[in-house]
């Protein structure tokens, strides 16, 4: 389990659609040292009611298993749209240095390095998006480093081996797909027999994988952590047909949400299969909601003059983002 694929079997055709897609091959340290490879896509606005700013990012995050070239292929065209975009291979994935999967533990410090990375380059806020293993990095990592609007808060205690004298982005949004509300859940659903041994199986496999690191991936888990993002904007889609993280997780996960908060169930859309499922929704539900995060998160530039107005009118995020209540009741 510590020990994921580094690729999938389909990555060996993605050559030419990686080509197409262009951008630059980097790469970037974790907090704690590893070599990380990662794919910079520039922003490539097509949407004239959309003003994109150099200073905004999207960071990638990919699922178990194999790299995150079939996430930046599938969702690469509609994210750059918005902003720019970073798909990053975490730690034991890609061609990123070797080291073992956490499902969110040891990963923040390979998001930690990315935002680094991106504040080098003047990036001055972020969006955190992923699905399945990479949703629930996303979130962990909001809560373990922070979303950056309170410096002295959001401080890391440990300084860690490597830092940057670049002002980090803030984390302004997160979105994830298909993530469970306790991580046993992902293992549970992939063991063949009766629910009660396969969760007690789930649960096993994790205790011993605590034992081996020192400390409980499940930590770091959904259900715990996501109550503290509060005001945060977060977007969490579901798909109803999903076996492997049943939508139920997902209503769980929404009754956590704070009030920034929305959920977006999908039906018959299976395992983080929402925009093949759904491609026309998927596109115009994430691109609402990155804007209006984005927009939302250069508020405080506006009213200290560093930036012009915001891209967006009010009523545009209205109409791009329903309220919370409404958004569970969304296909």
């Amino acid at each position: 389990m510590l020990v994921a694929p580094r690729t999938r079997p389909e990555e060996a055709s993605l050559g030419p659609d990686l080509d197409r897609l262009g951008g630059e091959v980097v790469r970037i340290r974790s907090r704690d040292g590893l070599r990380l490879s990662a794919r910079w896509l520039e922003n490539e606005p097509a949407d004239p009611g959309w003003r994109p700013d150099p200073r905004e990012a999207i960071i990638l995050l990919h699922g178990y298993s194999g790299s995150v070239a079939p996430d930046l292929v599938e969702y690469g065209p509609v994210l750059r749209r918005t902003a720019g975009v970073l798909g990053l291979d975490c730690r034991g994935h890609g061609d990123s240095d070797a080291g073992e999967t956490t499902f969110g533990l040891l990963e923040v410090d390979d998001v930690g390095g990315a935002l680094a990375w991106l504040g080098e380059r003047g990036i001055r806020r972020v969006v955190l998006a992923g699905t399945s293993m990479g949703g629930i990095v996303a979130i962990a990592a909001t809560v373990v480093l922070g979303d950056g609007a309170l410096a002295a808060v959001d401080a890391d205690p440990d300084a860690p081996r490597l830092t940057s004298p670049a002002p980090r982005p803030r984390i302004v949004g997160v979105v994830a797909e298909a993530v469970p509300a306790e991580l046993p859940t992902v293992v549970a659903n992939r063991i063949r027999g009766p629910g009660p041994i396969r969760r007690w199986l789930a649960r096993r496999a994790f205790a011993i994988a605590a034992n081996r690191l020192g400390a409980d991936p499940r930590a770091t888990e959904p259900i715990r952590v996501l109550p503290l993002l509060e005001d945060l904007p977060v977007l969490l889609i579901h798909g109803e047909a999903d076996t492997t993280v049943p939508a139920s997780e997902g209503r769980r996960l929404a009754a956590a949400l704070g009030p920034g908060g929305a959920h977006w169930t999908i039906p018959g859309a299976g395992h983080g299969l929402g925009r093949r499922t759904a491609a026309g929704a998927w596109d115009e539900r994430i691109s609402g909601f990155l804007r209006h995060a984005f927009s939302a998160g250069r508020e405080p530039d506006v009213a200290l003059g560093i930036l012009g107005s915001p891209a967006v009118e009010p009523s545009d995020v209205r109409d791009a983002v329903p309220p919370p209540e409404e958004a569970d009741q969304l296909a």
